[in-house]
């Protein structure tokens, strides 16, 4: 009778804490989390966000957001806050200052700015599938030549998404790294740029490009140049005819005419659709 009297008030403590443990628990998870426990979280496994400045570029500061080893965010900033400020308007994430960058990150921006094609891991999650394939094409734009909004839509197989693909450009998280700066109006002129329009001239002049000539040619209605030497028509900015006296490359105001003038369109710059 005792050892049952025993094993009944066991039983009944077992689950006098069972309950105060699932009340416990149920109270935990409506709580709210301590401030920093997300941070702490994200840097035990990795995820959390940070970002250094580079002081060195044409346009001033601009700092670069990264989590592990993928580029999440770049922008130009006066400082650390205006920068906290902007890459949370801009993206709904916090990101705070790196105690330690990576350095073989570091090195891949650095020769990424010079002009060399660095593997940059990228993360560009919260996009669709449409804004990503913009953004890649934009990276394929070498340094110091444009494209028309028309030849991103055209080469990614949506030619008359122009304008979509004008606001995938603009809500590119990734700017100077993904060089959307390269990417100019229809016409030929340099258009805007989500950080303003002398950003935009300041970018690419760096890279070597004449925006005097590139403009003079769109207001005079010239969208391609014929090279006599190699038979080929291309872009303006092509690297295969910078460099080359204006006057001696012919002036095409369309595709049609450059054919029709027997010029073969340039397989670097793609001018037109290639033939499949």
């Amino acid at each position: 009778m005792n050892a049952s009297s025993d094993q009944g008030r066991e039983r009944a403590r077992a689950l006098v804490s069972a309950r105060a443990l699932r009340q416990h628990l149920l109270d935990l998870g409506n709580a709210a989390a301590p401030g920093r426990l997300l941070g702490a979280v994200l840097d035990e496994i990795g995820l959390a966000e940070r970002y250094l400045s580079l002081a060195e570029t044409p346009v001033g500061t601009v700092y670069v957001a990264f989590r592990g080893g993928a580029i999440c965010g770049v922008a130009p900033a006066l400082d650390d806050a205006s920068f906290e400020r902007t890459y949370r308007a801009r993206t709904g994430r916090s990101a705070r200052r790196a105690d330690m960058v990576p350095p073989d990150l570091l090195a891949a921006i650095e020769r990424h700015l010079a002009g060399d094609p660095a593997d940059l891991e990228l993360d560009l999650r919260g996009l669709s599938e449409f804004e990503r394939a913009v953004l890649l094409k934009a990276r394929e734009i070498p340094r110091g030549e444009i494209r028309p909004y028309g030849w991103i839509a055209r080469e990614i197989g949506r030619p008359g998404a122009v304008r979509a693909v004008g606001s995938a450009l603009n809500k590119n998280p990734i700017p100077l790294l993904i060089p959307c700066h390269r990417v100019v109006k229809s016409d030929g002129q340099i258009g805007e740029y989500a950080f303003g329009p002398s950003m935009k001239r300041a970018l690419l002049a760096s890279e070597g490009l004449d925006i005097a000539q590139i403009e003079a040619l769109a207001q005079a209605r010239v969208r391609f140049v014929g090279d006599d030497e190699s038979g080929l028509f291309c872009l303006p900015s092509c690297q295969r005819v910078r460099g080359k006296p204006l006057a001696g490359l012919g002036r095409l105001p369309t595709s049609s005419a450059a054919q029709a003038a027997g010029y073969r369109p340039c397989p670097s710059c793609r001018p037109i659709a290639q033939a499949v």
